[in-house]
């Protein structure tokens, strides 16, 4: 597609019913070049029937965080309260752009709605997107903020003990902003949240846009907490162990209370629930079929990035129509792909890479 194309059809998508005079006016071109350009848009596909009936893009749509990782490791046995000898890492990191890249990698076109900073870390996230080809041209970039940035510290075992946020960025997403992206989120066939936006903000896109599928992405205990009383308005959830409890105000200690945790989320309005357990597997729950799927052993390199790869395989399935029991398996394999490599986001992960997985642990 051509600028002016892409001009054109942005135009069309806040005015669908707008003239071809009223359009060669507001580009600035006569009107038997906008006739070129609509007849040229409709051999594409991009544009339907007569009304300017828009094709709804294959396209997933991610809301969310975008910040640089700093993750240090001892050596050996982590001493609490002391200096470790280890190594200290930089990467690109955000729970929103994480399940982005992933999707990326997975062959999904996708478009990132984030914040950044003017600063040398909001310029490494820029380029990295544009040369693996992810789409941040609707996120906010600003020269008066900081790119957030994660600080954590993991132990010999790679599991993280403690982490700084600086995440004040994302308090200038703005519902005026929101608004101005209603399309993209909308033509999305999946749009994935996670709780680092501001409660207001989901609150906000989830009452107000209903034309695609909303996955949510918890985060954290302390952030699933501002999308409790909207738990409903999403199609898919991938809360932990901590945030089915926190989130549906039932205890968790066996299979069965699993069941009567995530059927409190299926009578809310959610579609598919899946409880991740760590080490325990994964639970899930459609409203027809429930179980428990068991993890494999894996060896575990990097645990930070396991949560990320797990919901990007699971938009990934929704994006592809796949079966709930394929589902959880294929996400599965996709997490044990990030667990298994050094870096937050594993850059083999593929669609092949990951049946691959499901064949060599069993998750087939």
């Amino acid at each position: 597609m051509t600028n002016r194309e892409e001009e054109l059809l942005e135009i069309i998508r806040k005015n669908p019913s707008i003239s071809q005079n009223e359009l060669a006016q507001l580009l600035g071109i006569t009107r038997s070049s906008v006739a070129v350009h609509i007849t040229n848009l409709t051999k594409k596909g991009y544009i339907l029937g007569k009304g300017y009936i828009l094709r709804k893009d294959d396209h997933a749509c991610v809301l969310g965080g975008s910040n640089m990782d700093i993750i240090g490791f001892p050596n050996g046995t982590l001493i609490m309260e002391d200096s470790n000898p280890g190594q200290v890492q930089a990467s690109l990191g955000g729970v929103g752009r994480n399940i982005a890249e992933n999707l990326v990698h997975l062959g999904i076109p996708t478009k990132l709605i984030s914040a950044v900073g003017e600063d040398i870390y909001g310029r490494k996230i820029l380029d990295h997107a544009g040369s693996i080809g992810l789409d941040m041209k609707h996120s906010l970039i600003l020269s008066n903020k900081s790119t957030s940035t994660y600080l954590a510290i993991l132990d010999e075992d790679r599991d993280m003990k403690a982490a700084i946020s600086q995440m004040d960025i994302y308090n200038e997403i703005t519902i005026d902003f929101i608004q101005s992206k209603r399309q993209i989120i909308e033509d999305s066939k999946v749009c994935v949240i996670d709780t680092n936006i501001p409660g207001d903000i989901i609150d906000y896109v989830v009452s107000n846009y209903k034309n695609t599928d909303f996955f949510l992405d918890t985060v954290s205990s302390a952030k699933a907490i501002k999308v409790k009383e909207k738990i409903g308005a999403f199609h898919t959830i991938k809360p932990n162990r901590i945030e089915a409890e926190l989130l549906s105000g039932i205890r968790i200690d066996s299979q069965e209370d699993m069941l009567r945790a995530s059927d409190y989320f299926l009578n809310q309005g959610v579609k598919q629930v899946f409880i991740t357990l760590g080490e325990g597997g994964v639970f899930y729950n459609n409203g027809k079929k429930h179980q428990l799927v068991p993890s494999p052993k894996v060896q575990v390199v990097n645990a930070t990035g396991a949560g990320d790869a797990f919901v990007a395989a699971l938009t990934f399935c929704r994006m592809k129509d796949t079966e709930i029991e394929e589902a959880v398996r294929f996400s599965m394999a996709a997490s044990i792909l990030a667990l298994s490599h050094e870096e937050t986001i594993n850059p083999n992960i593929s669609e092949e890479k990951v049946f691959q997985k499901m064949k060599e642990t069993g998750l087939c």
